[in-house]
């Protein structure tokens, strides 16, 4: 029962709260072996909004307390477009299931190699399906690095902010912009400090010139852009990523990046002059998000164009600024590919569908439990199933969008499953993080970024939660 006396019985004599709204930690140990996991589940679990959002609160700013801040990853990446830090890539990490426990296996990986340049996001698509918003999400990751001890500057992001191009184009577009809006608000007071804006979903590729192909991408690129620093938290500069090509689609190239750079700069001009810009830029080059699985389950083998990612991170950098080229739908390669994208000056990759593909497949993962999911899957998406389609590929399709019906079952595994899913979870990230060269950035991280604490006092809080 995740009620208002348990609230208080599970941070009694660890957690302490003044008149005046300021949180200590009594006892560290205590809180990170006996209290955080409850903590978590109240701020996920309970059904009245006062103790769940009130548990939100504490999350954060006992994480303050210990050492745990949310962050913006901007000033490494500025650095990086200066030209004063390189030679990593830096994994942004999407959780759709076991939220918690997958962030404490990614942070046990980091703290191994004495890595901190780690990225841990949510996508608006995986918001909608997993059922975590911001608010949950960043409580679950900020509770998992506590439990690791994992101090210093944490990044949480909002992935794939996307724009839905039929909602724009054939629909009530102003409705949509408001969607977005409202969820960059939510997330920046989340926590969120690092927001990836998609509006790449906008390019028409059958316009006559590369800068009227990318001239709805640019506007509304700008326009959030703006909208993210009116609400960004005092004192906080908020990095913000752009996107010129749909993951997926067609391979970027250097003219659609000059294009784009072009038109996002001089709309941002005249909506808000000499306002910062994207720290980074999201391209194409050969994947697509989770991989295409063949008919026998197995998931086809893809091209990625390395030398167009090292000529668009180069490009990025010398002449814009920025740290380089990001690189979406890399969790699904091979695991020898990793080591190339810091040979090519990748800024940042993103890295998701591996992951659950691990936990659905792992050998100790309840085959009731995912025969109940796939059950779900068949009834509730049917209409996802193409003719053609087998069994294998359905599932794989679809089977992310039962994360969100069966969130509490997962969460309620027994703790030996959980364990040996978060073990198998851990060789993995250890793997990734050693190829992707993430070893010691522990010090280049906090050499430049100087987290300040961003979590409104209680009464602002819960005004904000009650609006």
């Amino acid at each position: 029962m995740f009620d208002q006396q348990s609230l208080r019985s599970t941070i009694q004599g660890v957690v302490q709260i003044d008149r005046g709204g300021v949180v200590t930690v009594t006892d560290a140990q205590r809180l990170r072996t006996n209290v955080i996991e409850a903590l978590a589940r109240h701020a996920i679990f309970a059904e009245k909004p006062e103790v769940r959002d009130a548990s939100r609160w504490l999350i954060r700013k006992a994480g303050e307390a210990v050492g745990v801040t949310s962050a913006s990853i901007l000033p490494l990446y500025a650095a990086r477009g200066r030209g004063e830090c390189s030679g990593f890539t830096v994994p942004a990490i999407n959780i759709r299931t076991l939220t918690y426990d997958v962030a404490r296996a990614a942070c046990r990986a980091a703290k191994r190699i004495d890595a901190a340049a780690v990225v841990f996001e949510v996508a608006r698509s995986e918001i909608r399906y997993t059922e975590q918003r911001p608010p949950e999400y960043a409580a679950a990751v900020t509770a998992a690095a506590i439990r690791e001890d994992f101090r210093g500057p944490l990044f949480i992001q909002g992935d794939h902010f996307q724009v839905s191009a039929s909602a724009f184009y054939k629909g009530d577009r102003e409705k949509e912009l408001a969607a977005l809006r409202a969820l960059i608000e939510e997330a920046l007071t989340a926590g969120f400090l690092n927001i990836d804006i998609d509006s790449s979903t906008l390019v028409v590729l059958d316009r006559p010139t590369i800068d009227a192909q990318q001239e709805e991408n640019c506007r509304i690129a700008a326009d959030l852009t703006a909208h993210v620093h009116k609400h960004a938290p005092a004192g906080a500069a908020i990095s913000i990523g752009g996107e010129i090509g749909e993951v997926g689609g067609k391979n970027s190239t250097v003219e659609e990046l000059r294009a784009y750079m072009r038109g996002y700069r001089k709309h941002l001009d005249e909506i808000a002059p000499g306002a910062g810009g994207i720290s980074k830029i999201s391209v194409q080059t050969g994947t697509t998000h989770g991989g295409v699985p063949l008919p026998d389950g197995t998931i086809a083998k893809v091209a990625v164009d390395f030398d167009t990612l090292r000529e668009l991170s180069i490009l990025a950098r010398k002449e814009f600024g920025m740290a380089g080229a990001v690189q979406h739908g890399a969790s699904t390669l091979p695991e020898e590919l990793f080591g190339k994208f810091p040979e090519v000056e990748t800024a940042e990759i993103h890295l998701a569908t591996g992951f659950q593909n691990l936990i659905y497949d792992h050998p100790q993962f309840p085959s009731a439990l995912r025969a109940d999911m796939y059950a779900h899957l068949a009834k509730a998406h049917a209409d996802e199933r193409k003719a053609g389609m087998s069994d294998q590929q359905f599932y794989y399709k679809t089977r992310k969008q039962a994360f969100g019906p069966f969130k509490r079952k997962m969460w309620d595994l027994p703790t030996s499953v959980r364990d040996a899913i978060g073990a198998d979870l851990e060789r993995t990230f250890s793997d990734i993080f050693a190829r992707l060269r993430l070893q010691e950035t522990r010090a280049v991280v906090e050499r430049f970024v100087k987290p300040t604490p961003t979590t409104p006092r209680l009464t602002e809080h819960l005004a904000a939660v009650l609006a």
